[in-house]
């Protein structure tokens, strides 16, 4: 069985934090780059962090959009991924998504790279 799941999301007011969780079962994402992804309601999904295999180093990589904010890890024993997410803004509501590549190293941002997708969690930032 094969399973990949976001968590972690909820209403938060601005300048509070989330930290979002991605796990897996079936598979080992230590040998996947892990992408996080956002998509508002009316906008295109954007990959917001990436972090690359743990046999490539675990390399982190932060979009502009959440960089000095926002800090990917990976604790293998656990088989997951997180993304820390600190001094939020009502701009960063959305639906949060984790995703899977198995080939292509986090360098590469674009969505069509990513072949394992997670349901989403929800992230809303209002006071």
């Amino acid at each position: 069985q094969v399973q990949f799941v976001e968590s972690g999301g909820g209403l938060v007011q601005p300048g509070g934090s989330l930290r979002l969780s991605c796990s897996a079962s079936g598979f080992t994402l230590d040998n996947y780059a892990i992408g996080w992804f956002r998509q508002a309601p009316g906008k295109e999904r954007e990959r917001v962090s990436c972090i690359s295999a743990s046999t490539s180093d675990s390399t982190t990589y932060y979009e502009d959009v959440g960089k000095g904010r926002f800090t990917i890890s990976r604790d293998n024993a656990k088989n997951t991924v997180y993304l820390q997410m600190n001094s939020l803004k009502p701009d960063d509501t959305a639906v949060y998504y984790c995703a899977a590549s198995v080939l292509s190293p986090c360098v590469f941002a674009g969505i069509g790279l990513y072949d394992y997708w997670g349901q989403g969690t929800q992230v809303t930032v209002s006071s």
